[in-house]
């Protein structure tokens, strides 16, 4: 059976990080500097093993493993271990192992939980690994991602992000034309009036809509306030800004998905019902989704109909999620200069491409987000995502990878489920939602 992404991602309790599992309470047992162990030094050839934990659906592992061939053929006095476990539980697994004083060498890192390692002194800093230009090559805001107190802890490995997967036959019914460029995206105001003709045309038989701000995926709600103007957090990055005229244009906004029955009750934000699922399902005619989704959508989809992809909507501005992952190097590892050397290696421009060609997943080299990139699935759906990546900028990825952005995650879930099912208003949520980022961040 194949294992899609989002499967290996909410495994488990299916909550992830906004669960709050530990809030990565347990790395508090560093060793002392005396402890640490040495590398093999400067200048000779690398030695040793280094372990590396992570999770991944199928094709991230056999990316994964191609990559690692690759290194350890370049240095064969390095073999590198890979112990995959499931995403609801990696804090855990992780915790225990700092606690035992014993962290793996590397290890995978969402970028919404990065600030939870990079604030309490247990990464790696790579700062004599990667200079200036070596940090230009980056994306500006994904390279802010792994960035604390201004010093880097280990590498943005790729991202993902959402675009909007449409049917054709429905556009088609519905009198649509699906933009084709962010310059041609529509505004909010055109994507409720999309809304009104597919709800018209569909009837019961599919419903608009789905959003993929499931369970862990409460954050990806950002979106919206982000395309209205606004912020979760004021330029210090503790301060509550999310109480604010954007903020209720926002909810105002994606609390009349659920009033005009564009989506269905039971995708809100708590849900298990995700968008690869409903899409492929036919119950929906557009999709918010990720782009790691394509893959397993199309699958399913085989020829039951066609579909193409298209920009999320705007209002102020252009706006869409980080998602993806970090990968980063424990400060007491076993071998620090092998594991500095293999996150150099891991975004090379090579082997860059190469994996994120085989898993569908988003580039952070500059050179590749304007590169003609062979995704083995619907590359023609893929530029859409490659673009709408586009929209991310340095003020919003340093607003999700806080060190309490765990927390701000869980309180978005809570309160979202409240104002999209439970009634509400606008104005108590937003208060509520100011009072728990106001204090995830004291």
């Amino acid at each position: 059976m194949t294992i899609n992404r989002r499967q290996v991602l909410l495994g488990g309790l299916g909550l992830g990080a906004s669960a709050g599992l530990t809030a990565c309470a347990g790395l508090t047992g560093k060793k002392s500097a005396s402890d640490t162990p040495s590398s093999s030094g400067s200048g000779a050839a690398l030695q040793g093993q280094l372990t590396f934990v992570n999770w991944s659906g199928d094709a991230e592992k056999k990316a994964f493993d191609a990559v690692i061939a690759a290194f350890q053929k370049a240095n064969p006095g390095v073999t590198i271990k890979t112990d995959t476990v499931p995403y609801a539980s990696i804090q855990t697994n992780l915790d225990s192992r700092f606690q035992a004083g014993n962290p793996p060498d590397l290890f995978r890192v969402s970028y919404i939980d990065i600030g939870q390692y990079t604030s309490q002194d247990v990464l790696l800093d790579v700062s004599s690994t990667f200079d200036a230009a070596k940090i230009d090559a980056f994306v500006p805001g994904l390279w802010e991602g792994i960035v604390y107190d201004g010093k880097p802890y280990g590498v943005p490995h790729q991202i993902d992000t959402t675009a909007i997967l449409y049917r054709l036959d429905a556009f088609e019914a519905a009198g649509l034309t699906a933009p084709t460029s962010l310059e041609e995206a529509w505004t909010w105001e055109q994507f409720a009036d999309a809304s009104r003709k597919l709800a018209g045309v569909v009837k019961g038989k599919q419903l608009p809509f789905i959003y993929d701000w499931q369970s862990a995926g409460a954050y990806r709600w950002l979106s919206w306030l982000f395309q209205a103007g606004g912020n979760v957090l004021a330029e210090d990055l503790k301060t509550a800004a999310i109480n604010s005229d954007a903020g209720r244009k926002a909810l105002e906004f994606t609390q009349s998905f659920f009033t005009n029955n564009w989506v269905a009750r039971n995708t809100s934000v708590k849900s298990a019902t995700y968008p690869d699922a409903a899409f492929a399902g036919g119950t929906v005619a557009m999709a918010f989704a990720g782009d790691f989704l394509v893959p397993f959508i199309d699958d399913s989809v085989k020829k039951k109909f066609e579909y193409g992809s298209m920009p999320m909507p705007k209002d102020v501005t252009a706006a869409s999620d980080l998602g993806g992952n970090a990968i980063v190097a424990a400060k007491d590892g076993k071998n620090t200069e092998a594991a500095a050397k293999f996150l150099e290696f891991l975004v090379s421009e090579e082997q860059q491409q190469t994996y994120c060609e085989a898993t569908g997943e988003l580039p952070t080299l500059k050179s590749l987000t304007t590169a003609d990139l062979k995704f083995q699935t619907r590359p023609d759906l893929m530029r859409t995502f490659v673009e709408q990546a586009t929209t991310i900028t340095p003020e919003q990825v340093k607003q999700v990878t806080v060190p309490q952005f765990a927390k701000i995650n869980a309180a978005l879930q809570s309160e979202l489920e409240k104002a999209f099912l439970g009634g509400a208003s606008a104005e108590d949520t937003l208060t509520a939602l100011a009072t728990a980022v106001q204090k995830a961040g004291a």
